[in-house]
């Protein structure tokens, strides 16, 4: 009796809970209503099958309870209970099936006007690529791969070179527009996802995902990654921007080519310090230093870089040590020598040639060192 007693509170409780106390979805900013359809038709349907067990169950602890002078009948098979089983079972299970697969069918199904938005996981960040005037998008290879050309696009394709990169993980994108997303990754296992749009497909590596969506809110929406994909897997976000068609249009024009990222920085000449400088850039967001290491002065997973050079660090061990050239070097190869007080021993050694490292390091050191202290600053004066 006691439990069936603790399982009708349990039934009554569950349903309460949801009524009274309900989750709820973001609000939908996509056409993929069906997808928000297809989550209401599972869970009612599992709802109905965990209210009718529970009570069946509760019904035969009640009913077939242990009294004096009663005996269970044995019965071995009982061919008319299994068939009502199996019918109501599949037919649950067709019901919960086959809305989805037409839905799925839908969703990778992309209208031919739909604009074309690559999007490339690496850990810990996004990068994003549009067709340029040619339509078209060039090929790509991981042989290609380097820290100038993220994505690895073939420099030989002519149908690349007009292609139009995004730096950063913020992408715009046009209103009321169908997109179709091709997914791949340069490294493990990620997913995009932009909960208000319904949208999201694994990236796995090694082959081409797709999906197709339309904006239908203007906004900001935070894009995550929804794999773990590593020590940096929280902080993998991404932004898009979805606005009016001019809006759009004005910011595309602003993002660079792939023939203008594989030219030298203007102003600076071949292998000069801004080139080294942008080198570094480009290799800590290639590399995904900036999932772990910020550039604003806040902390995430690692010590910011803001104002990193010529500080004085203090490590777990309770020393000390001057952020100079030389510990910046060591802190990439040898990332577990030198641990920062407050921080984990997670970073993996970076596989970085003598150049990469000291372009990271003189990109570092271009963000500045500590802010001059009080007596400092009255002896400035």
């Amino acid at each position: 009796m006691i439990m069936a007693l603790a399982l009708l509170v349990i039934v009554v409780g569950s349903v309460l809970f949801h009524f009274f106390n309900p989750w709820w979805t973001t609000p939908l900013a996509s056409n993929w209503q069906s997808m928000d359809d297809m989550l209401t038709i599972t869970l009612v349907i599992t709802a109905i099958f965990f209210v009718v067990i529970n009570l069946f169950l509760a019904y035969t602890l009640w009913r077939y309870r242990h009294r004096d002078g009663h005996t269970a009948a044995y019965k071995p098979e009982n061919r008319t209970l299994e068939f009502w089983l199996i019918g109501i079972t599949s037919i649950g299970i067709m019901a919960l099936l086959a809305p989805g697969l037409v839905v799925y069918a839908n969703y990778v199904s992309a209208p031919r006007e739909a604009i074309v938005l690559e999007v490339l996981g690496q850990q810990w960040q996004w990068y994003y690529r549009f067709t340029g005037v040619s339509g078209k998008l060039g090929a790509s290879d991981a042989r290609f791969v380097n820290a100038a050309n993220p994505l690895g696009l073939d420099p030989a394709d002519p149908a690349g070179q007009d292609n139009i990169l995004v730096a950063g993980n913020e992408v715009h994108l046009p209103l009321d527009k169908p997109v179709k997303v091709l997914l791949r990754s340069n490294d493990v296992l990620h997913d995009f996802y932009v909960p208000p749009f319904r949208a999201r497909m694994n990236i796995v590596p090694g082959q081409v995902s797709t999906f197709w969506f339309t904006p239908t809110q203007p906004g900001r929406y935070e894009a995550l990654c929804a794999q773990l994909c590593g020590i940096g897997h929280a902080n993998m976000r991404g932004f898009v921007v979805v606005e009016d068609e001019a809006a759009f249009q004005v910011w595309l024009k602003k993002q660079p080519t792939f023939a203008m990222t594989m030219a030298a920085p203007r102003g600076a000449p071949a292998g000069g310090a801004d080139a080294r400088v942008a080198q570094g850039e480009a290799l800590a967001r290639s590399k995904g230093c900036v999932a772990c290491h910020t550039v604003d002065g806040s902390s995430m997973v690692g010590p910011t870089w803001k104002g990193l050079h010529g500080k004085t660090q203090t490590l777990a061990d309770g020393s000390t040590v001057l952020a100079d050239e030389a510990y910046l070097r060591r802190a990439i190869q040898e990332p577990q020598a030198q641990v920062v007080k407050g921080f984990s021993p997670i970073m993996p050694p970076a596989v970085l040639s003598d150049e990469e490292v000291a372009a990271l390091v003189a990109y570092i050191q271009s963000l500045g060192g500590p802010a001059p202290t009080a007596p400092e600053q009255k002896a400035q004066r």
